[in-house]
């Protein structure tokens, strides 16, 4: 079974096509690259894969289940780290860990290995969010993400805001997972790092993929890239110009159940 199978997907942003007729399949234990410019569509695809975005037409169906149909049965089962961290700044960071193992059911004894694996100092754990580091929220939202060892990983930028122990620790993660049987998502631009994890390469540009190379062609590339270089930066504009109507139309799906996709709150 597939476990990302889009075709011709279509997902509006308002009245913008953020992704204009995707083709893609993912299988089991792949790591996927999605790389290219801003406003390409690459978060636009994780949040369509993460069940909070609906998809317009054409057909979408992550882990088994038809987004048109249930999304909310896909969240239980995929695990998003979007560009916001999506702790409560108002809880510590063990607080926020055990609201998501909760909401996951997952033993709260799970929460101090999270924080461990992903680097969180034991000094840090009683701390409010609100006082972190960009760097030091991101590895408790990486952290959330590893307490619930999703099938499914969705990954926007994870090394943003990271040192370079935290870079390591985030390519560790990734390795392990898709080691553990799980696939992987991953929207980057830190190409030196995410190259030598992936085992393909998606490249998006205007809301469509323009290529699709596994690691045993990878010498094609090049013209991905030269291709990506030369997009319409307009795109960006537009995209953000009608995201706020997007998020107005889909509040249905994130308030709910974003706890257990995206390690807290709605991103």
């Amino acid at each position: 079974m597939s476990i990302v199978a889009l075709r011709d997907a279509v997902v509006l942003l308002g009245r913008f096509p953020a992704l204009s007729g995707v083709d893609l399949e993912v299988g089991a234990s792949e790591v996927v690259l999605l790389q290219g410019p801003n406003g390409a569509g690459k978060s636009t695809l994780l949040r369509l894969c993460a069940g909070l975005l609906r998809p317009h037409s054409g057909r979408s169906v992550v882990l088994g289940h038809d987004l048109s149909k249930s999304r909310a049965a896909v969240r239980r089962s995929v695990g998003l780290l979007g560009h916001d961290t999506a702790l409560y700044d108002d809880l510590t960071v063990t607080e926020n860990l055990q609201f998501l193992a909760r909401a996951s059911r997952i033993e709260l004894t799970a929460v101090g290995s999270a924080l461990e694996r992903l680097g969180v100092s034991a000094r840090l754990h009683d701390v409010v969010v609100g006082r972190l580091s960009a760097g030091q929220r991101r590895r408790v939202a990486l952290a959330g993400v590893a307490l619930r060892r999703p099938e499914l990983w969705l990954l926007d930028e994870p090394h943003a805001g990271l040192d370079q122990g935290g870079r390591d620790l985030v390519d560790g993660l990734v390795s392990e997972a898709a080691a553990d049987g799980a696939t992987v998502l991953v929207a980057s631009h830190e190409l030196d790092r995410t190259l030598e994890l992936k085992t393909r390469r998606v490249t998006i540009a205007g809301g469509t993929i323009i290529a699709d190379v596994a690691d045993s062609d990878a010498a094609d590339t090049d013209a991905a890239d030269s291709d990506v270089a030369d997009s319409d930066a307009a795109d960006s504009d537009v995209a953000d110009s009608d995201a706020a109507d997007s998020d107005a139309a889909d509040s249905d799906a994130v308030d709910t159940d974003v706890a257990g996709v995206a390690g807290g709150r709605g991103s």
